[in-house]
């Protein structure tokens, strides 16, 4: 009797594992093509998303990144009737090549993925052809509405459901459902700083100086320099998130990166105004302090020139060295501060350390200088020889419209939690003083001198005060990539200014790579002043003066 039972036992284990691997030989090796398709053509390969993904918003409302059902079409080979007349259609229809359709189609497998994100024009000729075997669905997709417009701010969303790149990377919790370890619970919505008729304005131009100055690469920073706001951050090159992929498999990953917080290039003249800062703070200079120029001075066998090797006779006071933008003077006044004075002020006003703001950024611990070496702090003093990114730079000169509190900008205005509808500001973060408000106003009617008496004239808003200061650097054989030692013929021509001057309202930084100029005073500028006009219409900022 009891062997009868342990008999029955037997058979049923064997009939359930029988049953059990009949199962994954079906699964695993007759339809295996089928469930890989599954997996990871109609998922990862569809983008789909995990969860309700929050949206990102500009300062107006306008969308910059939503959520929508995106269709797509995909085939199931069997059941293919006419394969030469069903690869001419598809071609014709999704723009793809024959060759590669037919490859796609004589395959063996259930169900293939053959084009995402397809457009009404597109859709609506499949629906009309109704193909046996090419099948029509949808995902839950990101959409791009402004399309290039601001879009290394954004970044786009991966393959795998993940932010890459931008905002989207730098906020990926909290825009995806991972932020609450709760698997209902939606993403949240981010509200940025970023005006988009200045965003707009400021990319335009740049694809201006593009065309007419063979502008390679550029960079334009707005930012409310007492608050932190970014109104614009603007990139040339740029590129549309929509189709990520294909300028992935050109090679072309550069395009993603934000070169506004994450390429370091040497400032130039525009430095000379934190030089200044450091020595009227400590009382080393006055705007009247003057020198005599020789057109150089040498430091250790060094010689230090002149821009185009010029002389400027008599005595030349500090505001002198500003408006002429002075190399010998900006090396006087370092001269004056001492070396450990200098590297001070430069930490102080950021250049050793990230800016802190909310996106991707780099820096540079400019370990060269502090080796201490005399000829390297000469060069820095005008803007040779230290490496800050143009987010650094915009946040240094923000001390200076500030009455010398140090600020830290930022994209992400608030966080709209969708669950519940709580709105989440940005939190204030504490202001430090680098130099004192006197300084800063001494420092700013030294600027403004710039731009009614010096190199910075083309700036001027009429009706306006505008403080600012150019900058025309070299760049190294060492950022080209070439191992040689010393400078190029290629430069970076900057304008970084902010008005109303002693009200300001906003700060802009252009930067240019290597436009067909001599000087920033005929690249740089121009576009600073109209992009300037543009914002004082905008905001219709009261002017300072009658014209």
């Amino acid at each position: 009797m009891k062997n009868w039972r342990t008999d029955i036992i037997f058979v049923i284990f064997l009939l359930v594992s029988a049953t059990i691997i009949g199962r994954l030989v079906f699964i695993q090796i007759l339809q295996g093509d089928l469930y890989k398709a599954l997996s990871q053509g109609l998922h990862a390969s569809f983008n789909e998303m995990p969860g309700n993904r929050g949206e990102i918003f500009l300062k107006g409302g306008e969308s910059l990144a939503i959520n929508i059902d995106q269709p797509f079409v995909f085939t199931h080979p069997s059941k293919i009737k006419n394969l030469e007349e069903t690869v001419n259609d598809l071609s014709q229809v999704l723009g793809l090549e024959k060759d590669f359709l037919l490859a796609k189609l004589q395959k063996d497998n259930s169900y293939l993925l053959l084009k995402r994100k397809l457009n009404q024009q597109e859709l609506e000729a499949l629906e009309e052809l109704n193909m046996e075997g090419i099948y029509i669905g949808k995902e839950k997709g990101r959409y791009y509405p402004q399309e290039n417009l601001a879009s290394q701010i954004v970044g786009f969303l991966g393959a795998e459901g993940k932010g890459q790149y931008g905002l989207e990377q730098f906020y990926n919790l909290i825009l995806t459902t991972e932020a609450s370890f709760e698997e209902n619970k939606q993403g949240s919505d981010l509200i940025l700083t970023i005006d988009y008729n200045i965003q707009f304005k400021a990319e335009e131009l740049l694809q201006k100086v593009k065309q007419d100055l063979g502008v390679e690469k550029g960079q334009v920073i707005v930012i409310e320099p007492n608050s932190g706001k970014i109104l614009a951050m603007a990139n040339l090159l740029n590129f549309n998130p929509n189709h990520y992929e294909q300028y992935a498999r050109e090679g072309n990953l550069e395009v993603f990166k934000n070169r506004a917080t994450q390429e370091l290039f040497e400032p130039g003249s525009v430095f000379k105004a934190i030089t200044m800062a450091a020595a009227l703070q400590e009382n080393k200079i006055s705007p009247k302090t003057t020198y005599i120029d020789e057109g150089f001075v040498e430091i250790n066998g060094y010689p230090i020139y002149n821009y185009e090797q010029r002389i400027y006779q008599g005595e030349q006071t500090m505001t002198n060295v500003l408006e002429k933008s002075i190399n010998t003077g900006a090396v006087f006044v370092q001269r004056q501060l001492g070396q450990s004075l200098f590297l001070k002020y430069i930490e102080s006003f950021g250049c050793f350390e990230p800016t802190g703001i909310d996106i991707q950024e780099t820096y540079s611990e400019n370990k060269e200088i502090k080796k201490g070496r005399e000829i390297n702090f000469a060069t820095a003093s005008f803007g040779q020889g230290i490496e800050i990114t143009p987010i650094q730079l915009v946040r240094a000169y923000s001390a200076i419209a500030n009455k010398g509190r140090l600020i830290n900008p930022y994209l992400v205005e608030k966080i709209l939690y969708q669950e519940d509808g709580l709105v989440i500001p940005h939190q204030e973060d504490m202001e430090k003083s680098v130099i004192s408000s006197k300084t800063a106003s001494q420092l700013t009617a030294m600027l403004v001198s710039v731009v009614e008496n010096g190199f910075g004239k083309q700036a001027k808003v009429p009706g306006y005060f505008i403080a600012g200061k150019t900058g025309t650097a070299q760049v190294s054989y060492g950022a080209l990539g070439i191992d040689k030692k010393g400078y190029s013929e290629e430069t970076i021509q900057t304008f970084i200014g902010f008005g109303p001057a002693f009200n300001p309202q906003f700060l802009i930084l252009v930067k240019l790579d290597n436009p067909k100029t001599k000087t920033a005073e005929y690249s740089a500028i121009p576009l600073f002043r109209e992009l300037a006009g543009y914002i004082i219409s905008q905001y219709q900022i009261p002017p300072d003066y009658e014209f």
